[in-house]
């Protein structure tokens, strides 16, 4: 599969959400591979939780979409009948811990993990890995499909925002 990736300078809080809300737009042509992984990369304060609450948003969830930094994790119906699991894995000690969340998926439809690299050995592989850094006022996103069903969404992505910024390496 080649590899695929977009990225993006996002000048301010709403250019993040507009990218989570372009995201939620285009997951559709990706959705059809079953269940998505996205791992969200970057410092803290980079953007992670504020990307992962506009793609939720735009999936229809209603009310408090709150920062799973402390439950670990917080689960979401969405608007088309799945579930999305949002994870922010910064407090655990030791990636065995996700044992005890009962994290089988079964339910989820769409996961979205902060700090993936906590849970390495636990975690189902990303279809989608996200990297967001500070970069002067704004941020720096860059996409990279992992599995087909992330290059799907990469290219539905491409396609609806106008990006030509997107890299194949064959």
């Amino acid at each position: 599969m080649p590899n695929d990736s977009i990225q993006l300078h996002l000048s301010d809080a709403d250019a993040t959400d507009a990218l989570g809300a372009a995201l939620a737009a285009a997951r559709a042509n990706a959705a059809q591979a079953g269940v998505l992984i996205v791992h969200l990369h970057g410092d803290l304060g980079a953007g992670k939780s504020t990307l992962a609450r506009a793609l939720l948003r735009a999936l229809g969830v209603q009310g408090a979409i709150r920062s799973p930094t402390y439950t670990l994790v917080e689960r979401y119906p969405l608007s088309d009948g799945g579930e999305a699991w949002h994870l922010d894995l910064y407090r655990i000690g030791d990636a065995g811990e996700l044992e005890f969340l009962g994290l089988d998926g079964g339910e989820a439809s769409l996961w979205l993990i902060e700090w993936p690299e906590r849970g390495l050995g636990w975690l189902p592989a990303p279809d989608l890995r996200i990297d967001l850094a500070q970069d002067g006022a704004g941020r720096q996103a860059r996409l990279n499909a992992l599995s087909e069903g992330g290059r799907a969404w990469l290219v539905a992505l491409a396609d609806a925002t106008g990006t030509r910024e997107v890299a194949t390496d064959s």
